[in-house]
């Protein structure tokens, strides 16, 4: 690679993660450190005060298809920059909120910025700078931004503790507007995605029909909207899993924390990867690995290998299968449809997110870690079928083209 294109590739990184880091640091991730400073001064219990969350992810859904539109009409950096507007209007509006209804449009307004702002509309930016060679990129981009939590939990708690949660939030916001914004609008580099008919931007990697490009996101949107739910799911019930597993707290903690590690492990080997990393396969194997860690839990006896065994397997398989739910639409579609389809796929996704924790907490409350796991294996399962019917949809393709290819 030349050298003003790993220049190019560092600038976008390196802008696109720091804003990445502030948007999901300073809205998704902030209420595991400030929801219950919030809660007591509004007045409102603290399930309240987080269905905030979920109020942000169905609004995302909701005008994720949309954004799709503006992504391929005005761009991404457009988008992005709209998105640090609109995320500093709901944290001024957070942070002056009273009760429940300011509360409330608050999370709608960081809804509406989440889907201009977050995963889709990154990612995009990173395939009009780089076109069908973004993957590599991608997965480092989503290497950083996995580290939001780790980075901004203890920072927000310092700024809770030394100026209070209003003025933090405040803080959130000057962040958006004085350091995203800025990066968005001026320090991107130029798209250089050619978006003339014949162009390399409009020529799809997998030679689809239009019914079959149909098909082929009908399963991807199938195959990652339930691997999705299950992680969503899950992933605020795992310390509570563990403990009825017979794991201590602290061993419980320390398992948690295990999982995060290796969810960025795998990150940072899909990067290694890069060009010669397939989606597809990546997908069937971090689903794979998925449902075999359900089924080790449901079939033996709880034990510390047990614990260690499935966060070793779990924690893999959810890590890759983030980076192929990224990379699936570029596998498929051009470039230049790239940032259609990820917004198109972001309203199940967001839709599967926000419900997915709700549901299996009450299967865990009410029924045990044993029926949570066996519908989580049954989910995974599923999905995998989803993303083998798209690898045979893709052979297909491919054989026919051969076969044409042959002929002439």
């Amino acid at each position: 690679m030349p050298k003003s294109s790993r220049f190019r590739s560092a600038q976008t990184v390196t802008v696109l993660a720091v804003t990445q880091l502030i948007g999901w640091g300073t809205t998704f991730d902030m209420l595991g450190v400030m929801g219950r400073a919030v809660a007591p001064d509004l007045g409102l219990a603290n399930e309240v005060v987080f269905a905030g969350l979920t109020i942000m992810m169905v609004v995302s859904a909701i005008v994720g298809p949309a954004t799709g539109r503006w992504l391929d009409r005005y761009g991404a950096a457009r988008v992005l920059s709209a998105a640090s507007l609109t995320f500093a209007l709901g944290l001024l509006l957070l942070a002056a909120a009273n009760g429940i209804v300011l509360y409330a449009g608050a999370w709608i307004i960081i809804g509406i910025a989440g889907a201009f702002g977050l995963s889709a509309p990154a990612y995009t930016a990173v395939v009009e700078r780089e076109g069908a060679n973004g993957k590599r990129v991608i997965a480092i981009l989503m290497l950083f931004t996995g580290l939001s939590s780790a980075i901004f939990w203890p920072i927000l708690s310092l700024l809770n503790e030394a100026v209070g949660w209003r003025l933090t939030f405040l803080i959130c916001a000057a962040l958006q507007f004085f350091v995203c914004l800025p990066l968005h609008l001026f320090a991107l580099p130029k798209a250089i995605a050619t978006y003339v008919d014949g162009g390399t931007a409009e020529i799809a990697p997998v030679p689809l029909s239009k019914a079959k490009q149909r098909k082929a996101f009908l399963l991807i949107a199938a195959a990652t909207t339930i691997s999705t739910f299950v992680t969503f799911g899950i992933s605020p019930s795992l310390l509570e899993i563990f403990r009825q597993s017979g794991a201590s707290p602290a061993f419980a903690l320390q398992l948690g924390s295990a999982r995060g590690i290796l969810g960025i492990s795998a990150r940072f080997l899909d990067m290694l990867l890069g060009r010669r990393g397939n989606p597809m396969l990546s997908a069937a194997m971090g689903i794979s690995l998925m449902m075999v860690s359900f089924v080790i839990m449901l079939v033996a006896s709880p034990s510390t290998p047990l614990l260690v065994t499935f966060v070793l397997f779990y924690g893999f398989g959810t890590g890759v299968m983030t980076v192929a739910r990224a990379l699936l639409p570029l596998a498929l579609f051009s470039p230049r449809e790239f940032g259609l389809q990820s917004a198109r796929l972001s309203l199940p996704q967001n839709l599967a997110n926000a419900i997915a924790p709700v549901i299996f907490t009450a299967i865990l409350d009410r029924a045990g870690t044993g029926p949570a796991l066996a519908a989580c294996a049954v989910l995974a399962a599923l999905s995998l079928i989803f993303v083998l019917m798209l690898m045979a949809l893709v052979r297909g393709a491919r054989a026919s083209e051969s076969a044409i290819l042959n002929i002439s």
